[in-house]
């Protein structure tokens, strides 16, 4: 298989060029030529990002690049999506076919959202949805495009939107599906309804029309394959690769021996003096089918460490593509042959009006953990040790603008490696904030940026290190932190040992105090914060390393 630069360059030369011609058959049993249409869909879905990206206005957009974008078909299930972010890939379909339901979606519509029970996965990623239709006219959609990208502040009592709340309102604006632009004008009234109570106007649109731009670069990419192929063997393509992705799963599952496997790991707390909240799950493989049962989890806390249940699919479909260990074709048969119980009114499924700012970012994390866990002793070979399992929550703000940015750390070792340093882990695919960006969007200093070193866990496969970040406040500003794996460490497998904690300071002088793991609160000039990330745990035992071979003659 070609690596991704070479095939992109391929697909994008392929489109482009004015002499070339693309061939794909229809024939149902053309695995090429379906590799081939899996890869174009995908590499609009790619150019949609580039283009959110270049238009993009705060380093969320520029430099995070924390935003993801996909293509559906006329029934909102998923054909195909960029290498973005998983947490919200997996969410996405939800919120589609939400904004399909609820608003008309005529041609030159976009519709905006970003409720959690609506398949939002917190308030301040902002999904849009447009319909594409081949013909302007046409009744029904033929496809739907949609973004969705991490606003740095969406309202709300916390700059960023994103602290220690006990309610979802507390969290910022929810945004129902609303029509934005219609008829390819935007709406200056749903504008100032929705942007109103958020901090930095002037950022936020900026970044709502570079969502906007994705889709205009998504409808030109829809329309060039049309072009070479038709519409007859495009949708003829969408249905063949949702279902190669649920043979891809079903000769997974298949491998997998036939049993019951049960795990659970528990969150440090919720914020506000709740402990140990548990996360259980059950994975019962039955053939080439898979049940995934979450009963056991903790109830719905007062904190905002809920998620929902969108974001729980989009766990399972992580991690159901991490063990594929090759190409599933990104599309929604992936799940066809899972099903998935979450209890109601627990952590992972909240009553209406709880808040989920954290959910999204941290219990994601460990709801992988535990997946991973229950699967280990199925695949003793193919699973790793934890990784870091938090993002590292961090906002800087004031009452007129606001910083968001998550934190690496260290990846698990496994069977055949060492765990990587210093990088965005499982539910997430962001990058660090460059700190000359930082610096100039806020009155901070970095005073130190680097790898922990010694912070991963020994074993035969040491697990990566992770990242200390420490910065000094030029200004007053609020400062909140939202983090994990304060408490104990990522865990080890196979004999390897835990990955050191991660821990949170504010340094004031030569005073140093340790911070809580969730933590907010307004800072004044000259007080420097400093987050250590936690490392990955290792895998398999140090004494089984080999020692290097001696020499003496």
């Amino acid at each position: 298989m070609l690596r991704m630069a070479t095939w992109r360059a391929a697909v994008n030369e392929s489109l482009s060029g004015p002499t070339k011609e693309l061939t794909v058959t229809n024939h149902r049993h053309d695995p090429v030529g379906l590799r081939v249409l899996g890869n174009l869909l995908d590499s609009v879905a790619e150019e949609m990002g580039t283009a959110l990206e270049r238009s993009g206005v705060s380093p969320n957009i520029k430099e995070r690049r924390d935003y993801s974008c996909a293509i559906f078909d006329a029934n909102t299930e998923l054909v195909a999506q960029a290498a973005h972010m998983p947490v919200h890939l997996g969410a996405m379909p939800a919120s589609v076919n939400a904004a399909a339901q609820h608003c008309p979606l005529a041609d030159g519509d976009i519709v905006l959202l970003n409720d959690p029970r609506l398949g939002g996965s917190h308030l301040p990623d902002i999904t849009s949805v447009q319909a594409f239709r081949v013909d302007p006219t046409d009744a029904r959609p033929f496809a739907y495009l949609a973004t969705r990208a991490h606003h740095a502040d969406v309202g709300g009592t916390v700059p960023g939107s994103m602290g220690l709340t006990t309610s979802l309102e507390e969290e910022g604006v929810i945004i129902p599906p609303t029509t934005w632009v219609r008829g390819n004008n935007r709406l200056p009234e749903v504008e100032d309804e929705l942007l109103g109570p958020m901090r930095d106007r002037g950022e936020r649109i900026g970044d709502l029309l570079a969502q906007r731009a994705a889709h205009e670069v998504g409808q030109r990419g829809l329309r060039r394959i049309i072009e070479r192929i038709g519409t007859r063997a495009l949708q003829d393509g969408f249905e063949r690769l949702q279902d190669a992705a649920d043979r891809h799963v079903k000769t997974l599952l298949d491998k997998i021996p036939d049993g019951i496997y049960p795990a659970q790991d528990t969150l440090d707390d919720d914020g506000f003096g709740t402990r140990k909240l548990k996360i259980c799950v059950s994975i019962e493989i039955d053939g080439d089918s898979a049940h995934f049962d979450f009963s056991g989890t903790a109830p719905a806390c007062k904190g905002p460490l809920n998620c929902n249940a969108a974001v729980v699919y989009a766990a399972v479909q992580y991690f159901i593509r991490c063990l594929a260990g090759e190409d599933i074709p990104s599309s929604g048969g992936t799940l066809r042959s899972v099903s998935i119980e979450i209890p109601e009114g627990s952590l992972l499924d909240p009553p209406a009006g709880s808040p989920v700012a954290g959910g999204n970012v941290e219990t994601s994390q460990r709801l992988v953990d535990v997946l991973l866990l229950a699967m280990a002793p199925a695949l003793p070979g193919v699973i790793p040790a934890q990784s870091q399992g938090t993002m590292n929550n961090l906002v800087i703000g004031d009452a007129s603008r606001a910083h968001y940015e998550t934190i690496g750390g260290g990846c698990g070792g496994g069977p055949v490696r060492a765990g990587a340093s210093g990088l965005h882990v499982h539910m997430t695919n962001t990058q660090n904030t460059p700190i000359e960006r930082l610096e100039h969007t806020l009155p901070v200093r970095m005073t130190h940026f680097g790898l922990r070193r010694g912070s991963g866990g020994a074993g035969l496969h040491p697990g990566g290190d992770g990242i200390i970040r420490e910065f000094e406040l030029l200004e007053p500003m609020q400062i909140s932190i939202l983090s994990e794996r304060r408490d104990r460490g990522p865990g080890g497998l196979a004999g390897g040992r835990d990955g050191m904690t991660g821990n949170n300071f504010k340094i004031d002088g030569e005073s140093q105090q340790v911070l809580a793991a969730k933590w907010q609160q307004q800072v004044e000039a000259g007080t420097r914060i400093r987050i250590e990330t936690p490392g990955g745990g290792g895998w398999g035992k140090v004494e089984d390393l080999v020692p290097p071979h001696r020499n003496d003659d």
